[in-house]
């Protein structure tokens, strides 16, 4: 196993809390298992067409699959197998997924990704960097620029944004595109690093990109809510709550996640995540966790003189501060300091003035979707505003440069 992973009591892991919480964690051998599987897995089908990298040429390999994706596989001529079967791996719909139910989720997440997603989406992404096992493949791929930044934080709004369109996530919608382009990105990460000397330790990081840490990107919405009911003492979701999970569950489908992976239940969810956590060893190394922190930070995501984009730089870096530090730092301001994260009395100040209208303005969304016809016309314009914030984003690319790969300092070893 590689150092990343670890069932001993003795290792700090990522999930925190004292000692007796984690050793309930790891005392489900089920769960301990499966995050020991798929720390060594990558995406079978995605892997196998990246690896014709050598043969193709990255151009090729994204026109054919950018082809295959608004065609159809039989249109794409001399289309390689493992394209064919990268499609039908994706085009299968799994028995477990209700998409009645997906489409009533993506309606209801809406609401959150028109109004709040704009100004937190930097702040989430940065909760991804605080792990140097996990963080290395952005580090190698070009993110440490302000630059590199700017683009991967808009490729994440991307396509979390495209995913709640209706009927995105059919067939030829764009959302399946979307995601055929992020996993084939991962891929080629996956290829390009690993083939490189030198550049990648698989006794210390195992594969890059693994199963693993891919799930809390597409997770972390659902684990919180499930975390939230729990502490409540809820076992299940309400009708609304199990809509956005069922979108959840077949959005990471669609990136490649197996089912095993993707439960239904808050408790389900909540200890898959755990599991994560328990085995997932602690380690932060400045070179990588605290420059990706610090160039994403950094990034201008709003780059022209409009008034909309003005007041977005003026008011989304503190409410992003704001977010990252509560929500995933726990309010520890000296923690978030330490890692290049300055969040002032005005930033909470700002935060503070800036959620008050946003959670009115998302209140008036809700009441508005339980009424008849009106629910249509506010689900329009939640629409029209999803629309507009891609056109903001700008045309994501989904693809990794081999050129822009850099060795990032090496970390010290774990103790």
């Amino acid at each position: 196993m590689p150092e990343r992973f670890t069932t001993d009591p003795a290792v700090k892991s990522t999930l925190g809390g004292d000692v007796a919480a984690r050793a309930k964690v790891l005392a489900d051998t089920d769960s301990v298992e499966l995050m020991r599987v798929f720390t060594f897995t990558g995406d079978r089908v995605a892997d196998a067409y990246a690896a014709l990298l050598p043969d193709y040429g990255l151009a090729k390999l994204v026109r054919m699959l950018v082809q295959a994706c608004d065609e159809g596989v039989e249109a794409v001529k001399d289309a390689p197998p493992e394209l064919v079967t990268f499609i039908r791996a994706m085009e299968a719909k799994p028995d477990w997924i209700d998409m009645k139910l997906v489409e009533e989720g993506a309606r209801a997440e809406r609401n959150g990704t028109a109004n709040l997603s704009p100004f937190l989406i930097r702040g989430a992404f940065l909760a991804t960097f605080l792990n140097k096992y996990a963080a290395l493949p952005m580090a190698l791929t070009g993110t440490l620029s302000t630059s590199g930044s700017a683009h991967r934080v808009k490729e994440t709004a991307t396509f979390f944004a495209t995913s709640v369109l209706p009927g995105a996530l059919e067939r030829f919608g764009p959302g399946f595109k979307s995601a055929a382009m992020v996993r084939l990105m991962h891929s080629t990460v996956r290829f390009n690093v690993m083939k490189k000397p030198g550049l990648w330790d698989p006794k210390v990081y195992g594969v890059p990109i693994p199963q693993v840490d891919q799930m809390p990107a597409g997770l972390i919405g659902i684990f919180l809510m499930a975390y939230e009911l729990l502490a409540k003492g809820k076992t299940e979701f309400a009708p609304d709550q199990r809509a956005r999970v069922e979108l959840a569950l077949y959005r990471c489908y669609l990136l490649g996640l197996p089912e095993v992976l993707l439960k239904k239940t808050p408790q389900g969810i909540a200890d898959i995540m755990n599991a994560r956590a328990a085995t997932l060893r602690d380690g932060y190394d400045d070179a990588t966790c605290g420059e990706l922190v610090r160039a994403t930070m950094a990034a201008e995501l709003f780059k022209d003189d409009s008034l909309r984009h003005r007041i977005m730089r003026s008011v989304e870096p503190p409410l992003a501060r704001a977010f990252f530090l509560n929500a995933f730092l726990g309010g520890d301001e000296k923690r978030a300091a330490e890692i290049g994260v300055h969040v002032t009395p005005q930033d909470k100040l700002a935060a503070g003035v800036l959620m008050a209208g946003i959670m009115g303005r998302s209140a008036l969304y809700r009441a508005a979707s339980r009424l008849p016809v009106v629910s249509e016309i506010a689900d329009r314009v939640l629409v029209h505003r999803i629309k507009r914030q891609l056109g903001d984003y700008g045309h994501a690319k989904f693809v990794s440069d081999e050129s822009q790969y850099r060795p990032a300092k090496a970390p010290v070893p774990a103790e």
